[in-house]
C-alpha cells in the first residue's frame, strides 16, 4: 500500500503542555482512516499538523517529521499544501454567500475565472459531495439556507473543488442528525475510491461502520493502531479492549 503521510517520532506542545507524544504511524491512501479517543487525548491536534494548521498557533512547537508521500511537510509551502490537503471541521461553516460562490470560492482565489470553467467544477463536485440534486434549482440562494446536513456536504463539495489528494474531517457528525448522519457516512464510503480520507470521530460505531484502519489515542499517545475489523474485534492492548467496550472514556 502507499503511504500517503508517515509520521516519525512527532512530539507537539502548546507552551508548556506537551499534547502529542512520539506520535509514530502510516497512513494509506485512499483508504478512510479514524481517530478515536476520550476527548482531549491529541487525535484532532493530530489531524491539523496535516495540513499545517498548528502553524498559525504562536506557542505550538513541533519535533519530529511528517512526510507527505515524500515530502517533508514542514518544508513545503503552506497553502499547496491545503490545496492537496482540504479539511471539513467539526461544524457546518459556509460562507454567507451563494450556493455556488462557496464551491468556486477556492477556485476564484486561484485566479480561475472563466464562467464554463468554474460552473462545471461547481457541479461535478456537488454530484460527488451527493448535494447537487438536492440544490440544482437554488445555486444563487445563500448557503446559510440549507440544512445543517446540506451545508455539511456543500463544505465537503467545496473542498472537493480543488481537487485535493487528501481530505481532512474532524468530527463532520458530530452536529448532525441521525439522517444527515448516515449520508455523510455513505458520502465518505464512496469518496475513498478517489480521495485519502482521515476522519476525527467520538463515535466508535461510526469509525466501526466507515473507516478501514483506525488508531486509539489516550493522553497524547497512539496506544494501538490496526485495521478496524481487527482493532475492534480483537484488540490487541487491554486499554483499547476497555475503551471500546465501555469500561472508560
Amino acid at each position: 500500500m502507499i503511504e500517503a503521510f508517515k509520521i516519525t517520532g512527532l512530539d507537539l506542545s502548546y507552551g508548556e503542555k506537551h499534547v502529542l507524544k512520539n506520535i509514530n504511524i502510516d497512513l494509506y491512501k485512499n483508504k478512510v482512516t479514524a481517530f478515536i479517543g476520550p476527548s482531549g487525548c491529541g487525535k484532532s491536534t493530530l489531524l491539523r499538523c496535516l495540513n499545517r494548521m498548528n502553524d498559525l498557533i504562536d506557542d505550538c512547537h513541533i519535533t519530529g517529521s511528517i512526510k507527505y508521500y515524500d515530502n517533508e511537510l514542514s518544508e513545503m509551502n503552506p497553502m499547496q499544501l491545503r490545496t492537496n490537503v482540504g479539511m471539513v471541521f467539526q461544524n457546518p461553516n459556509p460562507f454567507p454567500m451563494s450556493i455556488f460562490d462557496n464551491v468556486a470560492y477556492g477556485l476564484r482565489c486561484q485566479g480561475i475565472k472563466n464562467k464554463k470553467v468554474l460552473s462545471e467544477i461547481v457541479i461535478d463536485s456537488l454530484k460527488i459531495a451527493a448535494c447537487y440534486d438536492e440544490v440544482k434549482d437554488r445555486l444563487k440562494d445563500s448557503a446559510v439556507s440549507l440544512s445543517g446536513g446540506q451545508q455539511q456536504r456543500l463544505c465537503i463539495a467545496r473542498a472537493i473543488a480543488m481537487h485535493p489528494d487528501v481530505i481532512l474531517m474532524d468530527e463532520p457528525t458530530s452536529a448532525l442528525d441521525p439522517i444527515a448522519t448516515l449520508k455523510i457516512e455513505e458520502l465518505i464510503d464512496s469518496l475513498k475510491n478517489e480521495f485519502t480520507i482521515i476522519i476525527v470521530t467520538h463515535n466508535m460505531q461510526q469509525a466501526a461502520r466507515i473507516s478501514d484502519y483506525t488508531a486509539f489515542f489516550m493522553m497524547g499517545e497512539i496506544i494501538e493502531y490496526n485495521e478496524t475489523e481487527e482493532l475492534f474485534k480483537n484488540p490487541k492492548v487491554k486499554k483499547t479492549e476497555d475503551y471500546i467496550t465501555g469500561r472508560f472514556g
